[in-house]
């Protein structure tokens, strides 16, 4: 099949350039459509649970209302995230903003008390706001339990939460779990240790693996979108081990594989270790997944209408 050239034109939808990407076939174009071929058809699947697993700085990037929208569409049925991601959706959440970086020297902004992620700045204050108002909501939460798993932990947070464009409230309200086995490894971790310090509380992490077989092991299918790697790719992964792996799955990632690093390893690697079944359907993307997530989700609400 020969490689078609890339046309554009004004006025252009997502979907048509997508298309326009999938007529090449090759390169980078080749692999996000299809990409955005294998998010469709999990979407469609309805005999298909879908997984999505958000490692790096995705919420402080921009895409918060992207991971909301796809918890109301019914488009994502269980997540797994860093605590990071959890705890700038709740930064937000209380009234607090991530700013744009403008250049300034990195030792002028500890001065000021701001803090930087790439091209990213935010700033104590919202902290300050975000450390006063988790610890009202632990202890309300342990008021009522003295002791929750994880997931337990983040749809209470999610029932408490009042902001329309939070993805842990949305989560909460829409009966989408959130896992995150990485949560002490966050500034809401470290309330949560501060808080336990003083308080008859305790958080399991274990007893989150007991509800999360049960989705693996009662799902028909299940699939992925992995965005970013890490810790969240591999508990995606690791907890599908149990039932012979994914079916199906997306991967964006700016990891490269020669390290040997998860973040890095293609897609088809897991197959090796039944993470992912021999046949499944797999797409894996290199690039920035803020600018490349958006545009096929884009097509893909595009091709379900």
């Amino acid at each position: 099949m020969k490689v078609n050239q890339i046309n554009v034109d004004s006025n252009m939808k997502v979907l048509d350039l997508l298309n326009q990407f999938d007529k090449s076939g090759v390169l980078g174009a080749g692999s996000v459509a299809r990409a955005c071929n294998v998010l469709t058809d999990m979407i469609k699947d309805d005999d298909m649970k879908v997984f999505m697993s958000l490692g790096g700085p995705l919420i402080p990037g921009g895409m918060r209302n992207i991971v909301t929208k796809m918890i109301r569409e019914g488009h994502v049925d269980l997540i797994v995230s860093s605590g990071a991601n959890i705890t700038h959706d709740l930064v937000e959440a209380f009234g607090g903003n991530h700013y744009r970086h403008e250049g300034r020297d990195d030792e002028d902004l500890n001065a000021d008390g701001i803090g930087r992620i790439a091209d990213i700045n935010v700033g104590s204050d919202d902290f300050t706001v975000f450390e006063r108002e988790i610890t009202k909501i632990y202890v309300k939460i342990s008021s009522e339990k003295k002791q929750v798993s994880i997931q337990e932990l983040l749809y209470e947070i999610g029932l408490l939460v009042e902001d329309d464009n939070s993805f842990v409230a949305a989560a909460a309200k829409n009966n989408v779990p959130i896992f995150a086995p990485g949560l002490i490894d966050s500034m809401m971790g470290l309330q949560l240790w501060i808080f336990s310090q003083d308080h008859d509380f305790v958080v399991d992490a274990v007893a989150d693996m007991h509800y999360l077989s049960d989705i693996v092991f009662e799902a028909e299918k299940v699939g992925a979108i992995l965005l970013g790697g890490g810790l969240t790719k591999h508990y995606t992964l690791a907890s599908n081990v149990i039932k012979g792996g994914l079916d199906a799955a997306i991967q964006i990632t700016m990891d490269r594989p020669e390290a040997g690093s998860l973040g890095g390893a293609p897609l088809e690697e897991a197959k090796s270790w039944s993470k992912a079944r021999c046949g499944s359907n797999l797409a894996s993307v290199v690039g920035d997944v803020t600018v490349i997530f958006p545009l096929i989700y884009a097509a893909t609400l595009d091709k379900l209408e």
